[in-house]
């Protein structure tokens, strides 16, 4: 899959013209909403803050956190696709283990806090972002991508209950 175009399809195994598939075509804002948040976020070729590494780290992170092994592979295999991608993918897989840099650490760090207790994060947290060289525009993106990729596996978690598929 080196698209997006068809990404909750394809990871929720819809076939076209299925049941499910004309009940997703039923909420074309939502189908549209999400697509454009995927590509707004994790396009090549986004301007928000975080490189395409370290946005595809991060979406990796969420998903591996999120027990998604489907979307946790397609964001394996588009960051290994990039320059030092297949390393920052083991690291980012056995996190906290392993030589990560500091930004990293953080950054996942912060991720994991996100994903799994976000009641936790206090100002503390975001300051430590900052420390690690984030400004504003990186910890936004960096928030949206947690937000984002939760969302995803939960959307994909339901719509593979309702294909009959664990």
């Amino acid at each position: 899959m080196s698209g997006t175009a068809d990404l909750t399809d394809a990871l929720a195994g819809i076939e076209p013209g299925s049941a499910l598939a004309a009940l997703r075509a039923q909420r074309q804002d939502a189908l549209r909403h999400t697509q454009g948040t995927l590509e707004a976020l994790l396009s090549p070729g986004a301007h928000n803050g975080l490189d395409e590494a370290e946005r595809l780290a991060v979406a990796l992170r969420v998903a591996t956190l999120n027990g998604d092994a489907e979307l946790s592979g397609y964001y394996r295999s588009r960051l290994e696709g990039l320059d030092g991608g297949p390393v920052m993918a083991a690291e980012v897989e056995r996190f906290p283990d392993g030589a990560h840099g500091p930004r990293q650490r953080t950054v996942l760090g912060h991720v994991d806090r996100a994903t799994l207790a976000p009641r936790t994060a206090t100002r503390d947290h975001l300051a430590l972002l900052r420390a690690a060289g984030l400004g504003e525009p990186e910890i936004v993106t960096l928030s949206q991508l947690v937000a984002f990729v939760t969302y995803q596996a939960r959307l994909l978690a339901g719509l593979r209950l309702l294909g009959g598929r664990p």
